[in-house]
């Protein structure tokens, strides 16, 4: 039987997690230097780092329901060194530009880890890279043109497969290449965002979960239970963005599924030649993801229903039975060894998606208000560079992280419904059809439907 919901497979298998009291809740008006709204990846790295430039600073989080309650709780497991926007900003920004912000992002990847160890945050961290497959012609011609692309910005460690090399890697079935980078790894993001909600306490910041913000003005973050007024006030809320006071059209709250096995035995892997734990993408417009998680069962993630009428987000992680489905149906036709294979756990999340699906870092030092996100579900590292970046800002140091192309990034907002909900359920019915036709006619080209929808959505 599916467990669904429960926030995530990775809270519904922790004790730990599901045992702990709350932390309190803020009982009424204080002060702090800098209060950040949001308890996930983006609000904890940015209070770590805060804490551990300037210790003597007071550093506050207010979180909605707990630490990890959003995307940092319930992601894939990709600590990789993707990020979204990079290739518009080399077109706004020149190629130099966005191939710094490209070498911060492979750096990244391994701050995280470090960090990590440093501060003893057991969080299954294995570096096996991430391979991407392609299982048509037309996504082979995209990969091969994404490949050329990361070369282009230098990551040269990165290589190219065929279909043999491919299936040597991890038997996906049709495969017929992919491309492999080494600066990725898998984790259990869950223990990652305990362990460092731990340390940045241990650091002495202060944590109020239970804690809803409903307003973001300057220099005051305003909740039911009192107001914290601070010199700077940072919006770290991701897909949760829309529920703030006049941040209804910011950021799109877009929904990603997951669903996880029953631990496989070691026949099934060796049949998988999935030996390492590499974490494994594809190159399909409505793409998927996966990792083998370290008790062996194999997480796979993608699209089901992509976004919820005015900007709604779920409670508890249910997800539809249909999606469940269609996930379980992409699991098999991946590896069709596991065809009636146990599905244990489903569940939901939302991700935060700018207009020009661009992360990025903001600070207006006029207002003291500043924000970090749009990562379009590559958030995972991505945060913990837009927290020391937004660290660098509010220190108002001048550094490499600061001159990065995404820094104080302005974009427009999303249309207002019922335009944007018509709008996202019509390009991901676009990408699925070109998905199928191409899967159908086995052309070398993207299909027009999808490079359409590409234009309109601002992807392209």
């Amino acid at each position: 039987m599916t467990i669904n919901g429960g926030i995530s497979f990775w809270y519904a298998t922790d004790e730990t997690a599901t045992s702990r009291p709350p932390r309190a809740p803020l009982t009424g008006d204080t002060t702090a230097d800098v209060v950040i709204v949001g308890g996930g990846y983006t609000g904890l790295w940015t209070a770590y780092y805060l804490k551990t430039a300037a210790p003597d600073l007071r550093v506050t989080v207010l979180e909605q329901k707990f630490c990890g309650y959003g995307a940092s709780g319930r992601n894939g497991g990709w600590l990789y060194n993707g990020i979204a926007g990079r290739d518009r900003y080399a077109a706004l920004h020149g190629h130099d530009a966005a191939q710094r912000l490209q070498h911060a992002m492979n750096d990244t990847v391994t701050e995280v880890i470090d960090t990590a160890a440093k501060e003893g945050i057991d969080a299954d961290i294995h570096r096996g890279g991430v391979l991407e497959v392609a299982r048509t012609p037309a996504q082979l011609s995209r990969l091969k043109a994404f490949h050329a692309a990361e070369l282009a910005f230098g990551e040269s460690d990165r290589e190219l497969y065929d279909a043999t090399d491919t299936r040597a890697r991890i038997d996906v079935a049709d495969a017929v290449g992919s491309s492999w980078t080494p600066h990725g790894a898998r984790i259990h993001p869950l223990k990652l965002v305990k362990g460092l909600a731990a340390a940045c306490e241990r650091l002495g910041v202060t944590i109020h979960e239970s804690t809803p913000v409903t307003e973001i003005a300057p220099r005051r973050a305003i909740t039911p239970y009192g107001t914290v007024r601070a010199p700077y006030v940072l919006r770290c809320t991701e897909g949760f963005t829309a529920a703030l006071k006049g941040q209804k059209r910011s950021w799109l709250p877009m929904n990603s599924s997951m669903i996880a096995t029953a631990p496989l035995p070691p026949e099934v892997w060796s049949q998988l030649g999935w030996t390492d734990a590499a974490t494994l993408g594809d190159m399909a417009h409505a793409y998927m993801y996966a990792q083998r998680t370290a008790d062996d069962r194999i997480a796979i993630g993608g699209r089901g229903v992509p976004y919820r009428y005015g900007s709604r987000t779920d409670n508890d992680g249910r997800t539809q039975p249909s999606t469940i489905a269609a996930l379980t149906h992409l699991l098999e036709s991946f590896f069709p060894v596991l065809t009636g294979v146990e599905i244990t756990h489903a569940w939901s999340g939302v991700l935060g998606v700018p207009r020009d699906w661009c992360a990025t870092v903001t600070l207006d030092a006029t207002t003291g208000l500043g924000w970090a996100g749009g990562y379009v579900g590559s958030g995972v590292a991505t945060s913990n560079l837009a927290a020391r970046t937004l660290r660098d800002l509010v220190l108002g140091d001048t550094t490499d992280l600061t001159a990065l192309p995404w820094v104080n990034h302005r974009v427009r907002r999303w249309e207002p419904e019922p335009f944007r909900w018509l709008g996202v359920q019509a390009l991901y019915a676009a990408y699925r059809e070109a998905d199928r036709r191409e899967s159908t006619t086995h052309t070398p080209t993207t299909a027009p439907l999808a490079r359409l929808a590409d234009r309109i959505s601002g992807r392209g």
